[in-house]
């Protein structure tokens, strides 16, 4: 057995190595964080602001349609769906999904070959992009 004060000197070199070989490695930048990148949370943002900016605010472009949210999808591809008002089980008129990690976005349906696809696409980058205004 060894005596206590040797056992103390010894732990204090073997700290004092480690935190000198720390300062010696090189220190690497982090690589750029993909949280809130991936499908999912770009999709939870497009939806809140769409709700907000489209559907909610009486926008006219829009006020025929209702929101139909789609984002615990089993396929990894969260979506949003413009659908008639009053008549939600019928055919979306507009779809925008997300899939992968950073997100790719993709919106297709009738209303991208119509005068509001450049706006959509338009509004849709920002908010994916973490802007939420209107």
């Amino acid at each position: 057995m060894m005596p206590m004060p040797f056992r103390l000197t010894a732990a204090l070199a073997l700290t004092t190595a480690a935190i000198a070989l720390s300062a010696c490695q090189s220190h690497r930048s982090a690589a750029p964080s993909t949280v809130g990148r991936a499908a999912l949370p770009t999709m939870e943002r497009v939806a809140m602001a769409a709700n907000a900016c489209w559907f909610k605010s009486g926008d006219k472009a829009f006020s025929t349609y209702k929101l139909a949210m789609e984002l615990t999808s089993y396929s990894g591809r969260p979506r949003i769906l413009a659908v008639p008002k009053h008549s939600p089980e019928g055919l979306p008129l507009l779809v925008v999904q997300a899939e992968g990690s950073p997100a790719r976005l993709d919106a297709f349906g009738p209303m991208m070959q119509g005068p509001s696809a450049e706006r959509i696409k338009h509004d849709v980058t920002r908010w994916a992009a973490g802007d939420k205004g209107c």
